[in-house]
């Protein structure tokens, strides 16, 4: 079955209906039948069609909707909505030909994708706020753990394991801002643009569009149907979200490793190799930090998709599901298994090397009015002398401190005493903006 077809002699071939066709909106089918529903009573209501055709309607789509589960799509349906008119059909009789009164696949696609991404978005939202609260709690139980941070993967300065998981929660919740500012976006309707430019009956874009509690219809019909910048603001988000997790996937696959072995993976969250019987292998990072090229091209797809259509609706705007669902799909896994790897694993960290007590040690100098290119130099030159004789900065002495520079004093040791930061100001910021209300 297809929407159309009365100009046609003849049938469309097979290889026609098979790269024309669409079968990833499926997932669109609840969305679908909730804009068709408020259609309908808009239809009723403002006299298009009698309100005894809008209760059998209304009873069918319901109907599908109550047995979504196991609907059943066959070969010759052209997409999701042609399926839900085509069992509607089947169901209500020719009445059924009345639910595409005053719309079209344009408007109605454009609808359906907004809907279906706002229901997403809020999912996202709510599993990256679970994310953060578990990064939070893994920070407070490795608040008094102390690392090294890194700087050009060199050892920089020092600071705890909850604080470096403190820094993913930052980013998870700027994530999750994203994907809500997202959502308000996505919350107008373009139902009743039609084609292109509207219908010559009398429907109301504004009953419908508060019966999906929708901010407004949108004000220019062509955008309405032909704009698909909240596909790519969303798949955006989700490209975003990935980079984060992927950049905590790399640091999980150096710290699994050998010759860092900060990571210790449980039995749950890794692999084994095939021929090397002593591996555990960190697959799930892995596999975080390459699905996530996939969510970078579907960004880079859906933007070019977009780049030169002419205005309105053109039919390459259908490859726009396939992307973003992709994206979206991919989140979500992404953000499940990397939780379950970081809860089903275990830490070992060693001291930080003695390095990381230079800048403090030149800092004592500035305290004491040495401007701190000067400390630099002086502690540059302490670095130097302990290393040609063979010792690291921490097994400095007073002596050497004072060969260099007499203004250091004997407190100036304490720099080798190496404590984590305190984390709890973040901690409680942390947990009060996860209290704020998100969609």
């Amino acid at each position: 079955m297809t929407l159309w077809g009365g100009r046609f002699e003849g049938g469309m071939s097979d290889i026609t209906r098979d790269f024309t066709g669409d079968t990833s909106d499926r997932r669109l089918l609840l969305v679908d039948i909730v804009g068709s529903i408020a259609h309908v009573n808009m239809l009723s209501e403002t006299g298009i069609i009698e309100p005894e055709e809008a209760e059998t309607l209304i009873a069918g789509l319901e109907s599908i909707r109550d047995d979504a589960g196991s609907f059943e799509f066959v070969e010759t349906d052209e997409d999701v909505h042609t399926a839900v008119e085509r069992r509607l059909g089947e169901m209500v009789g020719d009445v059924a030909g009345k639910l595409h009164t005053g719309r079209s696949r344009n408007d109605q696609v454009a609808l359906d994708l907004r809907l279906y991404l706002r229901e997403a978005a809020q999912a996202r939202a709510l599993q990256l706020r679970g994310w953060v609260e578990s990064l939070v709690t893994l920070a407070e139980g490795t608040a008094d753990v102390v690392i090294p941070t890194y700087t050009h993967l060199q050892q920089a300065q020092v600071t705890s394991l909850g604080a470096h998981f403190l820094a993913y929660a930052w980013m998870a919740v700027r994530d999750l801002g994203r994907f809500s500012d997202c959502a308000a976006r996505l919350n107008e309707s373009p139902l009743g643009a039609g084609a292109s430019a509207g219908s010559t009956l009398p429907i109301s874009r504004e009953q419908t569009s508060q019966a999906l509690g929708m901010l407004g219809p949108m004000p220019n019909t062509l955008d309405a149907v032909g704009s698909r910048d909240f596909v790519a603001e969303y798949v955006f988000c989700c490209a975003q979200t990935m980079v984060h997790l992927s950049r905590l996937a790399e640091e999980l696959v150096i710290w699994a490793s050998h010759e860092f072995g900060w990571l210790q993976l449980g039995d749950e969250v890794s692999t084994g190799s095939s021929a090397l019987p002593q591996k555990r292998n960190p697959d799930i990072a892995e596999l975080v930090r390459g699905r996530t090229a996939g969510v970078i091209g579907d960004t880079a797809a859906v933007l070019s998709l977009q780049k030169a259509l002419p205005l309105a609706y053109n039919r390459d705007l259908q490859e726009d599901k396939r992307l973003v669902f992709h994206a979206d799909d991919t989140v979500s896994d992404a953000v499940e298994a990397l939780q379950a790897l970081l809860t089903g694993s275990g830490f070992t960290i060693p001291q930080p090397s003695a390095g990381t007590a230079a800048l403090p040690l030149a800092e004592r100098l500035v305290a004491r009015g040495v401007p701190f290119r000067e400390a630099h130099q002086v502690v540059g030159q302490l670095v130097r002398r302990l290393e040609d004789g063979g010792r690291t900065l921490d097994e400095a002495t007073i002596d050497d401190l004072m060969a260099v520079d007499d203004r250091f004093g004997a407190t100036d040791l304490e720099v080798f005493e190496v404590s984590a930061p305190v984390i709890n100001d973040q901690i409680s910021a942390l947990r009060a903006r996860l209290s704020e209300n998100v969609p």
